[in-house]
Order: structure tokens, then sequence, then C-alpha cells
């Protein structure tokens, strides 16, 4: 069967822009980052840390709440703004943004015991592949065709 051969009831892909899936990227981004943190929770002697005042090795004093609280709302943040910001500016801002965060993403599996690789390794694992679809959709982001001088008195002579 071939492409024009296919059943009138067929299926056509929809276009979707590239800020809305840079959009729900951040989104599945987020939702993972915040899972995992949750989910950590249930690892023994994490809340007894907590409640000592240290959370991987840091104090939990308001140096380590602002910027926990910074590492989180960047990425909340690049939902909106992937669907607010001017096409230029959304996709420089997606590619620094992405790419800060590939260091931050790997960093969060420092310390953990062995016991714990599959969590983390499969966590990560999915916000860098999430990562780098942001990065691939900004840095391959669909450019607008110029009409030239020349193309335009080709068109005008037909």
């Amino acid at each position: 069967m071939t492409r024009t051969d296919r059943p009138a009831g067929g299926l056509r892909e929809a276009h979707i822009p590239v800020q809305a899936k840079l959009a729900a990227a951040w989104a599945s981004f987020m939702f993972l980052y915040i899972y995992v943190d949750y989910l950590a929770l249930y690892k023994p002697g994490f809340i007894d840390d907590i409640l000592a005042g240290a959370v991987h090795e840091f104090d939990t004093g308001p140096t380590f709440v602002a910027l926990a609280l910074t590492l989180m709302a960047v990425p909340i943040l690049m939902i909106l703004l992937s669907t607010m910001l001017p096409a230029r500016v959304n996709r420089v801002t997606n590619l620094v943004v992405g790419t800060l965060y590939l260091p931050v993403t790997v960093y969060n599996a420092d310390g953990e015991p062995w016991s714990y690789l599959y969590f983390y390794g499969f966590s990560i694992g999915l916000e860098l592949l999430l990562l780098a679809f942001i990065l691939r959709a900004a840095w391959t982001w669909p450019r607008a065709v110029r009409a030239t001088a020349s193309r335009d008195l080709t068109q005008a002579q037909v």
C-alpha cells in the first residue's frame, strides 16, 4: 500500500508548533524533577536528615532554600516563556537554560549510594533525554523563508 492508497479514514499528523513542543518538554521535565525529589523522601534516613537541617550535605538554611527555589522556578517559568517569547529570544533562552541544566541534572546523583543507582540513573536519564529534546527542538527551530527580489520577479512574470 503506497501513501496515496491509504484509506480515507487514515490519521494525519497534526502540526505542533515548536513553542508547544518546548512547553510540553519543560512540563515533563518538571514532573520528573518534582517526583524524583518527592520519592527521595522515602529513602531511609532522608527525612531524619532534613529534620536535622541537612540535605545532600548542605545546611537547610535560607541560602539552601533560595537556591532550591531558583532551581525549581527556572524550568517552571520556561513552560510559560516557551509559549510567550518571540521566536529568536525563545530559541536562545531554551538553548541557554537547557544547556545550564545538563550539569545540574547530572549533579543530582552526586553522593548517592549505589543501591539507588537504578532510581537516579533512570530518572536522570529521562531528564537528560528531555533536555536533549529541548536543545534539539530549539537548535533546529524552523527558519522563515525570505523572499528575494529575483524570486518575486519570476513569480510576477508567470
